[in-house]
């Protein structure tokens, strides 16, 4: 059979939307189009802008074509991507979602995991890659419930929806006991592992340079099962007991669940000296926030798939402060990345493992180093590639 360059639409989040797996369909878009061997054509159907913004595409060989059709909480959202990829004509479709991609209403957000099922019954074939499943989600721990009875009746609806989800053509998991738990619950043969990846490889970094005072850093989108109080009283602990300079870096924004949990933070540690919070971060200041940070804490109290800011850790050679649970422990083991450890919700715990890895040089620069090479062992650019193999599977011969 020909090499054939395929058309693929991509339906995600995209910067300088704020919505989940945003920073994820940057990247993957970015490799797809410098394929020009394997793609012809990527049509992005993303989430609406609000008014005064655009999406800006990096120079690339692959074209792309902009389709801003559904939003979040919107219920007319799988009419209106079925439109856009009827319009476009794709080869493959393509999902990058989780969960809560189409919206934190109930309705909403299962009417839009059914779109993948609706895009194959259309005839074009169907990928989703899911960054979650309900199984390994701590309803309580995620902020989405705390009531019993409603955990019941989430688990519920999330396994008829998972049914729906598994109706495409291949669903792609980024954490092998995913695999493991959709084929012995659902009994799925439609299964593959196409791990996270790493965004992007810098060159390897000069691991004894170290911008002062010491920058603890955390980032990503917080207010539900990503929590920065305790990281910031272990900070103002450990200034208490040694005489380490530090600061505080807080980089991102509200999660689309907790708006205002920032602002409120910052009011109720506003006497914290050196104490920073940095708002939305774009693309183009990431590297810079994650060079000069001494370390990357996760300041989580549950987990809900892998995580793109450990991936990216490692790609900046920072080591990791992590919670002792779910996926996290997972991905340190399987993908070779290291960190110390603390218990979630603890602040004393938290304090010993970030004084521990400030203190010890040696240490820090062998949790950098160990991360680096983590993360460039599976960069997302190789993923791609993987792509096209399972994509061939479903074009016609």
């Amino acid at each position: 059979m020909r090499h054939k360059r395929l058309k693929v639409a991509i339906i995600s989040s995209y910067p300088p939307g704020k919505r989940t797996l945003n920073e994820y369909g940057y990247y993957m878009v970015k490799h797809f189009r410098a394929k020009p061997d394997d793609y012809e054509k990527i049509i992005l159907i993303s989430d609406e802008l609000p008014d005064g913004q655009k999406y800006n595409f990096p120079n690339a060989s692959v074209p792309i074509i902009e389709e801003q059709v559904w939003n979040f909480n919107r219920w007319t959202n799988p009419l209106k991507i079925l439109a856009a990829v009827r319009r476009s004509k794709p080869d493959v479709v393509l999902y990058n979602i989780q969960f809560l991609t189409f919206g934190d209403k109930k309705i909403p957000a299962a009417l839009g995991l059914l779109t993948p099922l609706l895009t194959k019954l259309s005839g074009y074939p169907s990928v989703v890659l899911l960054h979650n499943i309900l199984e390994q989600v701590d309803l309580n721990a995620a902020g989405i419930t705390q009531n019993k009875i409603l955990v019941k009746i989430y688990n519920f609806i999330g396994s008829l929806l998972t049914r729906f989800i598994l109706s495409a053509d291949l669903l792609a998991v980024t954490i092998p006991k995913y695999v493991e738990i959709l084929e012995e619950k659902y009994k799925a043969k439609n299964v593959v592992l196409i791990p996270h990846g790493s965004f992007e490889i810098p060159p390897m970094p000069d691991f004894s340079q170290v911008v002062k005072p010491f920058q603890v850093m955390a980032f990503g989108k917080f207010g539900t099962y990503k929590k920065v109080e305790t990281m910031i009283e272990s900070v103002e602990l450990i200034r208490k007991r040694t005489k380490l300079s530090i600061e505080i870096v807080v980089a991102g924004t509200d999660s689309p669940n907790t708006p205002g949990y920032l602002k409120s933070i910052e009011k109720q540690f506003s006497n914290v000296e050196n104490l920073r919070f940095t708002g939305y971060v774009a693309e183009e200041d990431v590297p810079r926030i994650f060079n000069e940070s001494a370390l990357v804490v996760f300041p989580y109290t549950s987990t809900t798939g892998s995580s793109g800011v450990l991936h990216q850790a490692g790609s900046y050679g920072k080591p990791a402060i992590m919670p002792n649970l779910g996926d996290l422990a997972m991905l340190v083991k399987e993908e070779g990345y290291g960190g110390e450890f603390f218990e979630p919700n603890d602040v004393e715990s938290l304090a010993n493992a970030i004084q521990k890895v400030l203190e010890d040089d040696e240490y820090r620069i062998r949790l950098g180093r160990q991360n680096y090479f983590a993360a460039a062992s599976l960069p997302m650019e190789d993923l791609i590639d993987w792509y096209y193999l399972h994509f061939q599977r479903f074009l016609k011969k």
